[in-house]
């Protein structure tokens, strides 16, 4: 059983990352019925946090069906971080995780992110000041380094390791690459089999299908595996992942009246928990993966990503699930 501090996760838990405009609630909700061992926030602007902003401030929701549930801060200042950490905190989530893996310009660019990678000095004393700061366990999500010729991930896990943290999630991408070319499994391998490294290790990188998550367990040896772009619009990843690692069998896909229906829930509970704009808009990044693979679909997809009326996209939704009732059935 894999334990962060004393939270139990499951003998190869399965993690669902923190991605922005993505990681929400109502996409969080249908990762968990399908096997989501641990699943984090949206990233959340410490600044936001320290300053009360309506959106960062909505993003500490957590409902207690998620759990355990970390939430992710970010930042560059640490002070702003220590005190947003206390103000996570206060949501009762069961662990604090911090984000120094963000490549985007505007968060790596000015220190944050993926940023803080070229000051590691300033990344360990900023997490140290956050360990100090909460009672709740203390994670990191972190990449390689900013470029080839600054990896030095090992001697980051044990400095990160020496000032608390309880866990780590390593992505195997420098800043430099973005989510371009391989992640390199190899570099979080040396991690987690470091002789000095004794906290979980969990890896991050190219996870999109059950027999690649089994390969990269046995091949890397790592603690768990954090999936994320590979699970929007297809919350199945994880049960298919768990049942492959069981039975050495595949799953079926899931059929048409699955997919509807929880496309369907999702957007629901997007509509709920935002404003119905905002829910519109945001659900649409997710109607591709729901219905990749249906023949003929693209004027349906069209549809569904720019209409902004929600009884028209219920109604769409229900009229696809009749159309192609039996398409996944017969793949």
């Amino acid at each position: 059983m894999v334990k962060i501090e004393n939270i139990e996760v499951g003998e190869f838990p399965l993690l669902l990352a923190p991605m922005e405009d993505v990681s929400d609630p109502p996409f969080r909700a249908v990762c968990k019925e399908n096997g989501a061992d641990l699943m984090y926030t949206e990233f959340i602007s410490s600044e936001g946090l320290i300053r009360n902003a309506a959106k960062s401030v909505q993003k500490l929701d957590i409902y207690d069906y998620e759990r355990p549930i970390g939430i992710q801060i970010f930042g560059d200042k640490i002070e702003s971080m220590r005190e947003a950490a206390a103000i996570a905190e206060g949501a009762q989530p069961e662990l604090i995780d911090i984000n120094y893996g963000c490549p985007v310009k505007k968060v790596a660019c000015k220190g944050a992110g993926a940023g803080i990678l070229l000051d590691i000095p300033k990344m360990q004393k900023m997490t140290e000041e956050i360990v100090k700061q909460v009672s709740l366990p203390v994670t990191v999500k972190t990449r390689l380094g900013w470029d080839d010729s600054t990896i030095r991930i090992v001697e980051v896990a044990k400095r990160l390791q020496d000032v608390g943290i309880k866990a780590l999630t390593i992505h195997g991408r420098t800043r430099k690459q973005m989510y371009k070319g391989v992640a390199d499994w190899t570099k979080i391998a040396e991690v987690k089999n470091h002789p000095d490294i004794h906290i979980p290790i969990f890896g991050n990188g190219d996870i999109d299908s059950p027999q690649k998550a089994l390969e990269y367990k046995n091949e890397y040896g790592v603690d768990g595996i954090m999936i994320g772009r590979a699970s929007i619009g297809y919350p199945w990843i994880f049960k298919e992942i768990k049942h492959y690692m069981a039975t050495g069998e595949t799953l079926p896909p899931p059929t048409m009246a699955e997919r509807v229906d929880v496309a369907k829930r999702h957007l629901q509970f997007s509509l709920e928990w935002k404003s119905e704009r905002q829910g519109i808009y945001e659900m649409r990044r997710h109607y591709t993966n729901y219905f990749r693979g249906i023949p003929n679909f693209k004027p349906y997809r069209t549809q569904l990503v720019e209409s902004e009326d929600p009884q028209f996209l219920f109604d769409l939704l229900d009229e696809i699930g009749h159309k192609f009732e039996d398409t996944f059935m017969m793949a």
